[in-house]
């Protein structure tokens, strides 16, 4: 669409508009089913022969495979489902993979157990796509995901009090470890040879942390961030780093006079329902939401 010029029409909603963004979701929801259902067929065809593949259990022998063959996890092959409580249909189930990674359930699930094996079959669809030398953090891999991380970079973002900003910088960015798109260069440099969803926990660390304002205040604090993601490197994301980070939303709230909190966590929300019916990569918007939940408790305790 880049390039072509506008056309002057009259401003008046066409009458089916509504109508048509209901089919193309519609579609865009098959093709997605279709994508993932062939995925997992496949990989039960080559791995358990054919019949009906039980996708959790399939889930988790992929990746014990993955152990048993050397890859290093460094909190093991298990994986972890989440149910969101709920008594009525539809039932939301999230997974984590080993690596850090999270998928959830994509379908309208009417059971709670089918959700739980909706979202183990986009993550092992996912988990199967890993495989491909294309999700290697190589060399020409850094430089591909370094130039869109500048590029989005680029782009006006809002800050952790809501008032829009614009992020600028030099030609050499990059290749400064002192700046975010440098710190993430470094990242990717350590982990060059693993795969990007080997690599999701401590990405998401790092997201965190500059969305959570806590990269700008070790700055000012003369951390350099490539100090930084040396030590979050060998921390995990736990219940610890969570509350920490609740706390400093909670700070934020009584700063700014209340409703700070309630915002950013209806926006997390959005986000996150937006990512999982796409059948996206969900553990920053999740984490988002989980820490501004936590925090919403302490300001709103009712």
């Amino acid at each position: 669409m880049q390039g072509m010029m506008p056309v002057k029409t009259k401003s008046r909603v066409p009458e089916n508009m509504g109508v048509t963004d209901g089919l193309v979701d519609a579609r865009a929801k098959q093709v997605l089913r279709e994508a993932v259902d062939t995925v997992v067929n496949s990989f039960a065809k080559h791995s358990q022969g054919y019949g009906r593949v039980n996708v959790v259990e399939a889930l988790q022998e992929f990746w014990q495979m993955k152990q048993a063959r050397g890859t290093e996890l460094r909190n093991g092959a298990l994986v972890i489902y989440e149910s969101v409580p709920g008594a009525n249909p539809p039932y939301i189930c999230y997974v984590t993979l080993p690596g850090g990674s999270c998928f959830g359930s994509f379908q309208n699930c009417p059971t709670k157990a089918e959700a739980r094996r909706s979202a183990a079959k986009i993550a092992l669809m996912n988990s199967v796509f890993n495989e491909h030398p294309s999700r290697k953090i190589t060399d020409d891999f850094i430089e591909k995901a370094v130039a869109e991380a500048r590029a989005s970079f680029a782009k006006p973002s809002a800050t952790p009090n809501g008032v829009s900003s614009q992020a600028q910088g030099s030609g050499d960015e990059k290749e400064d470890p002192n700046t975010g798109i440098g710190a993430f260069r470094f990242m990717l440099e350590c982990n060059r040879g693993r795969t990007m969803l080997e690599f999701q926990e401590l990405m998401t660390v790092f997201q965190l942390l500059h969305w959570n304002g806590s990269l700008k205040a070790m700055r000012e604090r003369q951390c350099s961030r490539q100090e930084v993601v040396a030590h979050y490197s060998h921390r995990a994301l736990d219940d610890d780093m969570r509350s920490q980070m609740a706390l400093d939303w909670v700070a934020r709230e009584h700063e700014s006079g209340g409703g700070v909190v309630a915002m950013e966590l209806a926006l997390a929300e959005r986000e996150l329902e937006t990512a999982r019916l796409a059948g996206r990569e969900l553990r920053f918007p999740k984490e988002k939401k989980d820490i501004l939940m936590l925090a919403h408790a302490q300001v709103c305790p009712q």
